[in-house]
């Protein structure tokens, strides 16, 4: 499956628990939260690991998206019709990271994606695309990259989602720069190369 762990990403991918993974590639989970800062910009592919989630699991998810989202206005999500597993199921563009206490003052961005943050860090997410036919493989803890012909298979079946009612573009004050801040504060820096070096 290639380097499970690399500094040198090439195709990233993160294997995410369902309902959470479909949920991030239909767009409606803009948010991924992680103890470790975002270790790649751009293209990262989604990934289901093999647990099959409860039913209970994912009426509570769902439920937790209704409610933060009305409190945008929001009532007419669209979610996944099904939660498959063990499938690569689309990718997402992942345009920086802030730290939560960053997150939730940030008032440039929609109640409901302030709300999401209940992490240390939260990558931020746009642009997600899904596969027609999600992909069967194995998936590993923490990124890595995908391997090649997995790779060029998924680009072939690579299709825009439909937007969702709140789609959001983050107002990074330095998109071009090191991305992972609102306000490029030196303090947010030292924190993320301190936890990526535990």
């Amino acid at each position: 499956m290639g380097s499970r762990r690399s500094s040198n990403y090439r195709n990233p991918c993160l294997t995410l628990h369902q309902p959470w993974a479909s949920l991030l590639v239909y767009g409606i989970k803009r948010i991924e939260g992680r103890s470790w800062p975002a270790p790649v910009r751009g293209r990262l592919w989604i990934h289901a690991a093999g647990k099959v989630p409860e039913a209970e699991t994912i009426k509570a998810m769902e439920q937790f998206y209704r409610e933060i989202y009305a409190l945008d206005g929001i009532t007419d999500l669209k979610f996944p019709e099904h939660y498959p597993v063990s499938r690569l199921l689309g990718c997402v563009d992942v345009v920086g990271c802030v730290s939560r206490e960053e997150l939730v003052k940030w008032e440039a961005v929609p109640r409901s994606v302030r709300l999401e943050g209940q992490t240390r860090f939260c990558w931020l997410c746009e642009k997600p695309q899904k596969l027609v036919i999600p992909l069967e493989m194995r998936g590993y803890q923490g990124v890595y990259n995908l391997e090649r012909k997995v790779q060029e298979a998924a680009m072939r079946g690579l299709i825009s989602v439909p937007p969702q009612p709140l789609p959001v573009k983050f107002p990074l004050a330095n998109p071009g720069g090191d991305g992972f801040s609102v306000s490029s504060s030196s303090a947010m820096m030292s924190s993320a190369a301190a936890a990526a070096a535990d």
